[in-house]
């Protein structure tokens, strides 16, 4: 959506820009604000939100799709095919694409962050842990069936649902720590210094995690994500689920400048799970 005007720091840190849960626009608007920066790598916080030149990208149509299984209750595979096939030139890693041309489609041992970014619907749609842990399962192994590529969609989907049912920040590292045995005690900072583009599991989940533990707010989960200078739109999303979940909903401004981007299916299946799974919000 290029042209649009950019967003400055001051648009979404004025404590007087309400909140609203709107499940999966955490997730889609970071991908969305981090798309400009996964080929040109920031290391600071400081830089505009929407700027020119961002996008939705495979991270918020493959999100989508995992949402609209769950609403119609088809598989996971055949929606992510049919979402994958609407917009082929989304930015899929080759792997994936050749799954969405196969004449058959198997999972292909993948532990890339395709199945953790994607995932954040199942943390809002499934009222138990066992149940969110099991379909993070199920809408990854059809893809993703290296145990780190399951692993990281369960981390970041029982995050999402510790964090919508009011788990505290430290009882949500300490459970994601215990279940993924992922080092969640490291600061951004610590982590931004060394850290490069990864776009691995194991090399990227963890550290949207700690992007979100070491915030303040929406934004600045956002904000920390990108900083790091990695995949920034997977590291955004995947951040950006999991805080929407734990403050209460994304700005105003930004619920509002992330659904302008969106082609009326895409937008269609993100009002009806609002409306089946946070009808008064």
């Amino acid at each position: 959506m290029d042209g649009m005007d950019e967003m400055d720091h001051m648009d979404f840190m004025d404590g007087r820009v309400s909140t609203k849960e709107f499940p999966m626009l955490g997730a889609i608007a970071g991908d969305i604000i981090g798309s400009l920066y996964e080929h040109r790598p920031v290391k600071t916080k400081d830089f505009p939100f929407f700027a020119s030149g961002c996008r939705f990208t495979d991270d918020t149509v493959l999100t989508v799709a995992v949402a609209d299984a769950i609403l119609s209750g088809r598989g996971y595979d055949d929606a992510l095919h049919d979402f994958g096939l609407r917009y082929p030139r989304a930015g899929y890693g080759g792997a994936f694409l050749e799954w969405l041309h196969a004449r058959e489609r198997a999972p292909y041992g993948s532990w890339g962050n395709g199945s953790a970014m994607r995932v954040s619907p199942v943390g809002w749609a499934f009222d138990s842990e066992d149940d969110v842990l099991e379909h993070a399962r199920l809408s990854a192994e059809v893809t993703h069936d290296h145990p780190e590529g399951i692993k990281g969609a369960q981390a970041v989907a029982l995050a999402v649902f510790l964090a919508r049912t009011g788990s505290s920040r430290e009882g949500i590292r300490e459970r994601v720590a215990d279940l993924s045995g992922y080092d969640l005690d490291a600061s951004v900072e610590e982590i931004r210094a060394d850290y490069a583009f990864d776009v691995s599991c194991q090399g990227s989940v963890p550290q949207a995690i700690v992007c979100f533990l070491d915030s303040d707010s929406w934004e600045d989960a956002v904000r920390n994500a990108v900083s790091l200078g990695g995949d920034s739109d997977t590291l955004a999303c995947m951040a950006g689920a999991v805080a929407e979940a734990f403050y209460g909903g994304v700005p105003t401004a930004v619920r509002r400048t992330a659904l302008r981007f969106l082609p009326h299916d895409l937008a269609a299946v993100v009002e009806d799970f609002r409306q089946v799974f946070m009808p008064d919000a």
